[in-house]
């Protein structure tokens, strides 16, 4: 992939609304893997060269910038992807090629699918970078790509990579965070503030230090909010915190070459009244082999400046290729 691959981006539209997003903020890195693909070396001048090609609308800007508050018409939003299809359609011949099939977006806003909804074949055709990988709402991990959702608070990983061996980790799991979505409700129904080896808390209590009892627990708590993307996963992997995934219909990130039972528990929804019996089931020795292994893994959830081989950027870019070499190209004209 990495002496073969090579990316069309189209040079088309202004930003804010293309070529630019914040790199800030929980959803940063939207606009972080925006830049990286631009400056990237797998980007190529020649649309002939191309193995595929990026439409480079940022969902977050048009939140930002394109988004009439209270406004509950998608339409609006969805247009601005519709026109900019229609003009590199029209413009140039290699969407009408494949009607998309090649082409893709990439977006960690919660809105990415709804917006790519306006646009059939860029929903039903194209490849979706998305952090909100939802299959119950239209995500196809044969053609889509889960993007993990990384919040840099200070837009380094500076402090958050690291953390103690697993026996100075005193507490069993640990989760604070706001009751967003129907998850997080049955979690602080049947645990909040009962247990001291299940620390659970809505608000994290004062003189408690959040990345703090990362580094102090065995387990941490990855809840679906809103929407099925949270921050935490990718927190718990560089702080040596075995995730414990609690969300239902997520495709996970690069599970094409990533076991993630090496590393990670899921536990359903219904099964939530037995959190402390399923993790104190689980044998010290795999325990112990789980913490190692996702420390293994996490190079390939950071986020570098310039991008390192095998991190989250090239991570995305394989998935892409991975997605691309199954495309048949044609001509639909001929």
């Amino acid at each position: 992939m990495e002496k073969l691959f090579k990316i069309y981006v189209y040079g088309d539209g202004d930003p804010p609304l293309f070529h630019y997003s914040k790199s800030m903020g929980i959803l940063g890195i939207e606009g972080i893997l925006i830049h990286q693909i631009e400056i990237s070396k797998f980007r190529t001048r020649d649309p002939g060269k191309a193995h595929v090609y990026f439409v480079p609308l940022s969902v977050q800007s048009i939140a930002t910038y394109a988004y009439v508050r209270h406004n509950r018409a998608w339409s609006p939003l969805q247009n601005i992807a519709r026109d900019y299809v229609k003009l590199i359609s029209t413009k140039y011949r290699y969407w009408n090629r494949t009607l998309g099939r090649d082409h893709f977006i990439l977006g960690c806003h919660d809105w990415t699918p709804t917006i790519s909804h306006g646009v059939p074949d860029l929903y039903k055709n194209s490849i979706r970078v998305l952090c909100n990988a939802n299959t119950s709402e239209g995500f196809k991990p044969s053609t889509d790509v889960s993007m993990p959702e990384i919040y840099l608070p200070d837009g380094t990983m500076e402090g958050l990579i690291g953390g103690p061996p697993p026996s100075e980790r005193s507490v069993l799991v640990f989760y604070a965070g706001g009751v967003h979505g129907y998850i997080r409700q049955v979690l602080m129904d049947q645990w909040k503030d009962k247990d001291p080896d299940v620390q659970i808390h809505e608000y994290l209590p004062k003189g408690m230090s959040y990345y703090g009892m990362f580094r102090k627990s065995k387990y941490c708590i990855c809840p679906s909010g809103w929407e099925v993307a949270s921050p935490r996963m990718v927190e718990a992997l560089y702080m040596g915190c075995v995730p414990v995934l609690l969300k239902d219909h997520y495709a996970k990130p690069f599970d094409d070459v990533l076991d993630w039972s090496t590393f990670a528990v899921d536990v359903e929804v219904k099964e939530i009244a037995d959190l402390k019996k399923i993790l104190m089931a689980i044998p010290h020795e795999r325990y112990v082999e789980m913490q190692k292994t996702g420390i293994r893994v996490r190079k390939h959830f950071e986020v570098n400046f310039p991008p390192k081989r095998y991190d989250v950027f090239h991570m995305i870019l394989h998935s892409l290729w991975l997605r691309r070499i199954n495309i048949q190209l044609h001509d639909i004209s001929e």
